[in-house]
This record gives C-alpha cells, structure tokens and sequence, in this order.
C-alpha cells in the first residue's frame, strides 16, 4: 500500500486535507479595511508613543501589500490576501486587547519609556509580530483556506511578505544610523547599535517558518498545542524586553 499512501501524501501537500475553516467573527474581510484601521490608530496616538513607532512602519508594509496585491504580484493572491488580513489582524487585536499576550506586553507597557527610542520600538513591535503572530498567521490561514504549508504558493508569498517587511525595516534602520550621531550622545552610539543590529529579520524569517510547521504537526494536539504556543510568546516578549532596554543602560 505504499503507492496509495503516496497519492494521497501528494493529494493532502497540493489541496490540504482538512475542511476549511470559517473565519472568526470580527475578522478583516479586506486590505482596505486594514489600513483603514491602521491609520485611524496612527492618527490618535501622539508623537512619541512607541506604538506609533510600529504602527507606522507597519502601515507602510500593507499598503505596499494592497498595491502588489492589485498588481497581480503575488504567487496565489487569494492565499496572500487572507494572510495579511489574519497577520495585521492579531497585532490589532493586541492594539485593541486589555492586556495583550506576552510577546506584545513589553511594547505595550514601555510605549512611554524615557531613553528609548523609536528603532527599538520599532523593531520591538517586528519582533513581536513576525516571531509570535505571523507562524499563527500561516498556519491559521492554511486551515480557513484548506492548504497546508506545502501547498503551491504557500511559502512562496510568505517569503515575498516578509521580503516587504524587510526592506521598510531596513530603510528605517538606515534613516536611523544616517541620523544617530543627532540624536543620542555618542557615549550610546555603538552599544545602541550593537543592540539594533542583534535583531536580524532574516533570522527570525527563519524561525518563523519554522515554528509555523511545528504549530501545523501539533494543531489537534492538545494541550501541547496550547503549551507550545505559551511558551513562544513568553520567549518573544524576553527578546522585546531586551531590544527596549533604555539608551543610558547601554553605556560600558
């Protein structure tokens, strides 16, 4: 029976193998609606805020989606627009929440920190998002659309949606090198870039991808599932505790 188990590995990586799932209530149902949104909370947060920091640059990001997206420059469209709707829609429950889940918590509660500034806040929040939401982002959307994360496309866009996430991080990475020498005293300046540049993108790409396959092998598993999950956003929140350490705590 090896054969009949062969077609049907092939059949389950190409058109999934579980039902599809419908989408939560309150989920967003378009890229407009999202930057809507995210644009209402950029307007009512002041300047300063370290939320206002992120929420910025990730405005940027979904409005490159929206237009690559109506460019025809995704592999599935389809695919690539749920995710984005699922990705940007669990940092706006943890804009929304009363008490967000550990891997936010650290922005959140230091968004008003003297002494930090707005690169940590910024890669705070990418921390955050990219380590703890997006392997749920994936693999949440896989299960409503009924893919898994070897169908075509699947890794495929979410490679070109981090690529997005990449390069406004790392134009605000370089307008903040190009600007340091203004803003902080020189005293700071290389262990605040040593900090800055400990949080590479690509490596939490990676591990991103990684954690979403782990979360796909153990979804109807419980309470592992639940336990796994814990544990990445207390993991995720001790790196964004870390990236927003104060300027004056760097010094040797």
């Amino acid at each position: 029976m090896g054969w009949w188990s062969s077609i049907v590995g092939a059949l389950t990586s190409r058109f999934g193998g579980d039902r599809p799932e419908v989408p939560p209530p309150g989920q967003f149902t378009s890229v407009d609606a999202l930057v809507a949104r995210m644009s209402q909370v950029q307007a009512g947060l002041p300047d300063g805020d370290g939320v206002r920091a992120f929420n910025g640059m990730y405005l940027t990001v979904t409005e490159l989606v929206r237009d690559r997206l109506a460019a025809g420059g995704f592999a599935d469209s389809t695919f690539m627009t749920r995710l984005d709707l699922v990705f940007a829609g669990l940092y706006l429950e943890a804009v929304d929440a009363p008490q967000p889940v550990s891997a936010w918590r650290p922005l959140f509660e230091q968004r008003h920190t003297p002494g930090v500034l707005s690169i940590q806040f910024a890669l705070a929040g990418m921390n955050a998002h990219i380590n703890h939401d997006l392997p749920i982002a994936v693999v949440r959307t896989c299960r409503q659309l009924g893919l898994t994360l070897d169908s075509p496309g699947v890794e495929t866009d979410y490679q070109s949606i981090t690529g997005l996430l990449a390069s406004v991080q790392e134009q605000v990475r370089q307008s903040f090198f190009t600007g340091i020498e203004l803003e902080i005293d020189q005293r700071y300046a290389a262990p605040l870039a040593n900090l800055v540049g400990s949080w590479s993108i690509g490596r939490a790409r990676d591990a991103a991808w990684t954690n979403a396959r782990v979360l796909w092998e153990i979804r109807k598993t419980e309470p592992v599932r639940t336990d796994f999950l814990a544990t990445l956003s207390s993991t995720v929140g001790m790196v964004g505790s870390r990236l927003l350490t104060p300027v004056a705590e760097l010094a040797p």
